[in-house]
């Protein structure tokens, strides 16, 4: 099954004046239907940027990204409107970029419907449901000075959905809310991935998303640099004080991209003290990575030793090399 989201080798650079910013360098991700995960970095990373890329509002420099079979290089001005239109719908952190202040909730619901010419009668009724699944049925008829922001936000979610799209992508949709109400917000996602089959990504600064959605993308300097999935547990196995949809145990991946290329994690090599110039073979097995100081890395398809000197780093393949490409840090 092919996956809804497909980012190969995107590039993005971004010219100031006589300076060129690459803010994607060659990324690599995968996002298959019905997904709620996040993408994270600091700021800089690029993800903001892929958030962009992947919503039309912009485009990439080089690379493949394929969207719902939409190839979003491809397509033209009035393509790209009708793939923002009727593909992906967004959620920003900003209340004044989802609503419309003088219009009530159920009003601000409708527009997308009334922009893209849909029968009164479907209007009302999806609207309608729309609040209901985010909890604001007993509200629509209020404006926004009547509401909260964690209920402004939920408006938004509601607006995202208006048009039915597969894809919404939040840029923190949290960011302005406390952390009882964005438990809600994070709540009704993924309520709304199991009742309609939405896709969701996420954009936040907050590595604790992990324990709200299935995955989690680190992007680090343009690139994957590792993902950290949720494994489910039993319900037997958690207790009353605890919610089922959002725990369980995490594992986190560094990623190998298609060119065999990975981002070991930034205090690994710190501590061994790597360099920029390795010697890389093949010994009984494993890839071994020397560096010039003598620090010895040897990866092999189930077990990956680093060391230099007392300091020792061990890292546990998830599966054979070849299915996946990942390798779990622990």
């Amino acid at each position: 099954m092919e996956p809804l989201i497909l980012c190969d080798n995107l590039v993005k650079i971004y010219k100031v004046a006589d300076l060129e910013v690459v803010a994607l360098q060659g990324l690599d991700l995968t996002v298959d239907a019905g997904e709620l995960m996040a993408i994270i970095g600091n700021s800089g990373s690029g993800k903001s940027t892929l958030l962009n890329i992947l919503g039309g509002l912009d485009r990439p420099s080089a690379g493949r990204v394929v969207v719902g079979g939409r190839d979003l290089l491809k397509l033209d001005d009035s393509g790209m409107v009708e793939y923002k239109r009727a593909t992906v719908g967004f959620v920003w952190q900003q209340s004044s970029r989802n609503l419309i202040p003088y219009l009530s909730a159920v009003e601000n619901v409708q527009i997308p419907m009334l922009l893209a010419g849909r029968p009164t009668r479907e209007r009302r009724e999806w609207s309608n449901e729309l609040l209901e699944a985010v909890g604001l049925g007993h509200r629509r008829t209020h404006r926004l000075s009547q509401l909260s922001g964690g209920e402004q936000q939920r408006v938004a979610i509601a607006i995202a959905l208006a048009n039915r799209p597969p894809l919404v992508l939040a840029d923190e949709p949290t960011g302005e809310v406390d952390t009882a109400t964005a438990g809600v917000i994070y709540g009704i996602f993924r309520r709304l991935v199991a009742d309609y089959g939405t896709t969701i990504v996420i954009v936040s600064h907050d590595p604790g998303i992990a324990v709200r959605v299935d995955r989690v993308v680190r992007i680090r300097d343009g690139r994957t640099s590792t993902e950290t999935v949720r494994r489910a547990v039993d319900a037997a196995d958690v207790t009353e004080a605890e919610d089922v949809a959002t725990h369980g145990t995490h594992e986190e991946f560094t990623v190998m991209d298609a060119a065999g290329r990975l981002q070991l994690p930034r205090e690994m090599v710190e501590q061994l003290g790597l360099g920029r110039r390795v010697r890389v073979d093949l010994e009984d097995g494993q890839i071994v990575v020397r560096a010039a100081n003598g620090v010895v890395t040897g990866i092999s398809p189930d077990r990956v030793v680093a060391t230099n000197g007392s300091a020792a780093a061990t890292v546990a393949a998830s599966g054979p090399m070849p299915a996946r490409r990942w390798w779990q840090r622990r």
